[in-house]
């Protein structure tokens, strides 16, 4: 699966994502959708490192409206850590809770919806700080088999779990991440989850060329890492650059026969 974003703030980290008026952001969705998207995702709040966090009612007067808008032509999460933001776009449309804190799982059963519960260490203010771990990949697998686990006893149908690329983690982290995401989809599997990774543009990719790559310079990076996600067993990708990322997909999937003939 294929999961687009649209960042309905000002300060989101990649500038290509950012849209403010609502007919902007239907606009982009629609896109997104006519592209490939299996689902969009909405934010109203940026989760860098270094964010400003935004008020709740600042926060539910940006997104209510796209994902009203919206999910009248697909399926629409929305990317929040705030329960009455979570609340509120579930009641405009929205069938997937994108949660960065992990601590909304029970809120997801409640409501009968979709869920993604993601590992960070600290939030954006101090998470990159000085992020460290003695084992990333057991200590974040530990993690997401209690999200697992807590989802299961909520009730949760729909579920996936994301190690969080960027979130609290070096550069090595992030690799150690991607190498081993097969530990990951194996985890997932035991609980009848999927595992959703995103790369998309993220800081980490500017140190793997030759130069230092802004964020602009990430697209080749981020569709690299894709195809790895996807050839290790991963479900959902999460992209700023659909077309791209639907037509991997497309070469992935689709049998050789088809593709010679």
């Amino acid at each position: 699966m294929i999961m687009g974003i649209i960042n309905v703030t000002p300060d989101s980290f990649f500038p290509g994502s950012r849209v403010l008026a609502t007919a902007d952001a239907l606009a982009r969705g629609l896109e997104q959708f006519d592209a490939g998207c299996d689902i969009v995702d909405i934010g109203g709040e940026s989760t860098r490192p270094g964010a400003t966090p935004v008020d709740e009612d600042e926060e539910i007067r940006r997104v209510v409206p796209v994902v009203e808008a919206l999910s009248a032509f697909g399926p629409v999460s929305i990317d929040t850590q705030k329960v009455g933001v979570a609340r509120a776009a579930i009641a405009a449309g929205a069938t997937v809770l994108n949660d960065v804190s992990a601590e909304m799982v029970e809120v997801a059963g409640e409501l009968g919806v979709g869920y993604v519960g993601m590992h960070r260490q600290g939030d954006s203010t101090v998470m990159q700080v000085d992020p460290h771990y003695d084992d990333v990949v057991g200590e974040i697998a530990t993690f997401l088999e209690a999200v697992a686990q807590r989802a299961a006893r909520a009730g949760v149908e729909r579920l996936w779990l994301d190690p969080g690329i960027g979130f609290g983690k070096t550069v090595l982290h992030n690799l150690t991440l991607l190498a081993q995401v097969d530990r990951f989809v194996s985890l997932a599997d035991e609980y009848d989850a999927g595992i959703l990774i995103g790369t998309s543009r993220k800081s980490f990719l500017r140190h793997l060329g030759h130069e230092q790559l802004d964020v602009d310079q990430r697209l080749e990076g981020s569709i690299a890492t894709q195809a790895w996600a996807l050839l290790q067993g991963v479900s959902m990708v999460r992209v700023h650059d659909a077309t791209a990322a639907v037509q991997l997909r497309e070469l992935l999937v689709r049998p050789v026969e088809e593709v010679v003939a």
